[in-house]
């Protein structure tokens, strides 16, 4: 027997059938990588071949950026061409919030290298309030070259903080405008709301401001002009290489006004330091020739953001200088109405010129005694005595004949109560009561006593100084009504045409010449040898005018009004209208002077140095007066 044996714990391997599993193994891992790599190949196939375009855009929208280019604003003049609003530019100082890790530590960072000041901090923050985190916020405007350089050595210390070029809008005239000429300031989320709605949103890009009030704001599709387009390539960083191309903005179009710049401060500083208002207008077209309401504000405090102190202080002034006094102020007209009453009279054949009546000193209804302002009773009173003098008496006793609806209907057909349409926003349309006003306002009927009063321009009469000259103005023009307007035209900043501004006659009013006639020549008596007299004595030219006094409280029956014994808030308001030259006249305007008296103690001089400067060219040596 062999010695040799077999190991039954040793297992005899299939070497072929090894060889078979190994094989089958790496054909389905060749397999696994091939199909991987098909994979690979469509999927770079796609993006390479079938989505080349769309990548190739993406491509180049990662290497090209494209900037908004905010247009210049269009400047505003005066019919002289004095400067009203215009733009610099200058250098401002501007933070993103969104990329600063600490905001008051890069506030307190750049304060020791450029000053900011308390007042900085607070519009800033109200600037933040009102915006979204990523948008660039001005910390400090109107930098001087020193500061942009010391900014400059230390600017790689503050991420997302610039120093940005920026045109900057310029009142230079100051309050004296404030409340025509109006300001811009920064879109609010309501604005950019506003302007997508109307489609206008594409055309704001890379612009901040928005004209807020006043012509600003009216006239902001002439002014802002057309955004351009600057496609810029960049690095990695973002920073600009070079510039691909270029579509310059369009600047906005230039306003002229029919404002005359002097004639808006003589009309201004008459006023000295009452508060009041006035409205002159061109009869023959509608024009505004000067447009006050005193005291103004600051229109520059807005540009950039007013602060939160600045506004409280405006805000919550007694004197109120952000209301507008000339056309969103109402005001009883108290006498100024009485030339109206005078043609309802002659337009409801009421009373005759000629037509007399007995002027006690009172006028008696309903067991009321209604006294006349006058201590002498002015006896027989024909129409022109009672425009001239000034008859309360005599209008007591025609209101209550006329009864308060056609009496009501005929003012109205003067504008009263209801908007002028002039072509700046916030106007008032004041109060012209009637039957139906007063049961829609208080739900309770009309008297026939409170109908009194109203006949002398009190009661529930409330009109604004813009209507008082608009009405002034359709008498001068002997009926002709045009709607007020501020500007005379639009000049084109490329071609320099011009678009004017057309005068829209609102009406012609179907009252008889002869019945102007009448009126007017009153009016004319007024200044020659009535309440206007000592005013307008020595003028070299004729005007034709009205004297008011309007309560501000209401004096108990059988009580005396003694100014000096009332707080000057509630003290009476004085009160003028007037025209120029009477016989054909070129001025109208309306002029109120608040808690200063007598009609012709305070507004009628204010009334006579704007006459004496817009017909002779004059200057007053002195100016204004004091409350």
């Amino acid at each position: 027997m062999s010695e040799l044996s077999i190991n039954p714990g040793i297992e005899i391997r299939d070497s072929e059938r090894e060889l078979d599993r190994f094989r089958r193994r790496l054909a389905t891992l060749g397999f696994f990588v091939l199909t991987l790599f098909g994979l690979l190949f469509l999927r770079f196939f796609y993006l390479q071949v079938i989505q080349h375009s769309h990548y190739s855009t993406l491509a180049e929208a990662n290497r090209i950026s494209v900037l908004p280019i905010a247009p210049h604003r269009g400047i505003i003049v005066d019919r002289n061409g004095v400067m009203l609003a215009h733009n610099y530019s200058a250098y401002t100082l501007e933070i993103t919030p969104s990329k600063l890790q600490s905001l008051e530590e890069t506030i307190d960072g750049l304060s020791g290298i450029i000053e900011i000041t308390p007042r900085d901090r607070r519009r800033f923050r109200k600037l933040l309030e009102e915006s979204k985190s990523f948008e660039s916020l001005p910390i400090r405007t109107r930098l001087s070259d020193e500061e942009i350089a010391r900014f400059a050595v230390h600017r790689y210390r503050f991420p997302g903080v610039e120093a940005k070029a920026r045109l900057f809008r310029q009142y230079p005239q100051g309050e004296m405008f404030s409340h025509v000429v109006g300001h811009i300031g920064r879109i609010n989320k309501r604005e950019v709301e506003q302007l997508e709605d109307d489609g206008r949103l594409a055309n704001y890009r890379g612009s901040d401001y928005i004209g807020k009030t006043g012509v600003e704001q009216s006239y902001e599709k002439f002014l802002h002009g057309t955004t351009g387009v600057e496609e810029v390539e960049v690095d990695s960083g973002g920073r600009a290489v070079r510039t691909l191309s270029r579509t310059p903005p369009v600047s906005g179009n230039n306003l002229v006004l029919n404002l005359d710049a002097k004639l808006q401060e003589v009309a201004y500083n008459a006023f000295g330091d009452r508060r009041g208002a006035l409205v002159a207008i061109d009869p023959a077209t509608g024009g505004i020739l000067a447009f006050v309401s005193k005291p103004g504000f600051d229109p520059n405090l807005f540009v950039d953001g007013i602060d939160p102190q600045s506004w409280s202080e405006l805000n919550g002034s007694p004197d109120k200088p952000l209301l507008n006094r000339a056309s969103a102020g109402t005001y009883p007209p108290g006498s100024t109405f009485k030339p109206f009453m005078a043609l309802a009279a002659l337009f409801y054949g009421k009373r005759t010129p000629q037509q007399v009546i007995s002027d006690p000193g009172y006028f008696m209804f309903g067991g009321h005694r209604f006294r006349d302002s006058r201590p002498v009773p002015l006896g027989m009173v024909d129409m022109y005595r009672s425009i001239v003098m000034s008859s309360d008496v005599y209008y007591y006793m025609l209101a209550s004949e006329l009864g308060i609806d056609p009496l009501a209907q005929f003012m109205a057909l003067f504008g009263f109560g209801s908007r002028t349409g002039i072509d700046i926003s916030g106007e008032a349309a004041g109060i012209l009561p009637s039957t139906d006003w007063k049961w829609r306002r208080y739900k309770q009927k009309w008297y026939a006593g409170e109908t009194i009063s109203v006949g002398i321009g009190q009661g529930y009469n409330s009109y604004t100084p813009l209507q008082l000259a608009s009405a002034t103005a359709t008498v001068a023009n002997n009926g002709v009504m045009f709607r007020p307007h501020i500007v005379n035209h639009v000049e084109d900043i490329r071609t320099r045409e011009k678009t004017l501004i057309e005068s829209q006659p609102l009406r012609e009013l179907a009252i008889k010449p002869e019945h102007f006639k009448v009126v007017r020549d009153a009016m004319a008596g007024v200044n020659k040898e009535g309440t206007g007299a000592r005013v307008f004595a020595n003028a070299p030219y004729t005007s034709a005018g009205k004297t008011g006094t309007a309560q501000v409280i209401a004096i108990k029956q059988g009580e005396k009004y003694v100014e000096s014994r009332v707080a000057e808030e509630h003290r009476d308001h004085s009160l003028f209208i007037v025209y120029a030259p009477a016989d054909k006249p070129t001025i109208a305007l309306a002029v109120i002077a608040e808690n200063a008296g007598f009609g012709a103690r305070a507004a009628a001089p204010v009334a006579r140095q704007v006459l004496d400067y817009y017909l002779l060219g004059k200057l007053p040596a002195v100016t204004g007066g004091k409350r």
